[in-house]
């Protein structure tokens, strides 16, 4: 990690994006969250969907000496902007120094559940969110945050009003379109999901868990059929090409490479989604793949 931007960090190297270390328990979450500090791994992600999610934050950042804890993303339509950024005023300047706030603007079926024709204009929104974070009692620092941005537009917005973009559920050849829009001064920190298996059936099987819901999403499918993916890579919780383009799977090396096709697309720093066949945190997984993905 390297001062970038105004007080945030900028990441590079490899991280974690992790659902179970945002909501599992508390004492797993903590131990597991101090051992990828230790074994050197950039930054841990996490998701959210409502709730506390800056309690979980500040639970990781306690359990952590080194790494950057950021939001993958935090939802603008959940949580509220002067409320994150007097919370955020509120720490210490090593917390300040390694917490990244990633901002999304989620999706129609999951903001409109419940509460129809809520999910409108969403660049707007963002908009709105990130003009009340600078006008904060305390405003929130440009260069500690990005967005989870995947068409031009809203590339065009990380560019000009945060650090960078957070890219998730894409190829590599996203990675390449997006770093042209964002040109080179600005971070992408993309999402690569990875099942650790080399048979073709169970592996992707296991990738399937992961694709299922993410293919009836249309923020996804839509940029996806910008790199030639159609209904039918859409259709049975995803196709094998879609799945084999999506998801890293394979054996240690097999991973490596295509994290390494990531860097090569223009991404600063890929944080591993571990997909299993349970729910269990996957800290073996974490453990055996950090030689290979953890620069000395």
């Amino acid at each position: 990690m390297q001062s970038g931007g105004t007080h945030g960090p900028r990441l590079a190297g490899t991280g974690i994006w992790s659902a179970q270390l945002r909501y599992g328990e508390p004492d797993a979450i903590a131990a597991a969250a101090e051992e990828l500090d230790e074994l050197g791994y950039r930054a841990i992600w996490i998701p959210d969907v409502g709730g506390d999610v800056l309690g979980s934050v500040e639970a990781l950042l306690r359990a952590t000496s080194r790494l950057v804890v950021a939001t993958g993303i935090l939802n603008v339509w959940m949580q509220d902007p002067a409320e994150v950024a007097r919370r955020r005023a509120s720490w210490n300047n090593d917390w300040q120094h390694r917490f990244l706030l990633g901002l999304g603007v989620s999706h129609a079926p999951l903001i409109d559940h419940g509460q129809p024709g809520r999910y409108e204009k969403p660049l707007s929104k963002m908009v709105e969110f990130l003009d009340a974070l600078d006008g904060a009692e305390v405003p929130f620092p440009v260069g500690a945050r990005v967005l989870a941005a995947l068409r031009p537009r809203m590339l065009g917005l990380a560019r000009a009003r945060a650090a960078g973009a957070h890219p998730y559920f894409v190829p590599p050849e996203h990675v390449a379109k997006a770093r042209e829009i964002l040109g080179p001064d600005s971070v992408i920190a993309v999402e690569l999901a990875v099942v650790r298996d080399r048979e073709p059936a169970t592996a992707r099987a296991t990738a399937r868990r992961h694709t299922a819901i993410y293919v009836t999403l249309p923020n996804y499918t839509n940029n996806l059929r910008d790199f030639g993916f159609d209904d039918d890579d859409f259709a049975g919780n995803g196709s094998d090409r879609l799945v084999d383009a999506i998801v890293a799977w394979g054996d240690i090396y097999t991973i490596a490479r295509r994290v390494a096709a990531m860097r090569d697309a223009g991404a600063d720093h890929v944080c591993i989604q571990v997909i299993r066949p349970d729910d269990e945190i996957p800290r073996v997984d974490w453990r055996e793949l950090a030689p290979a993905l953890i620069e000395g």
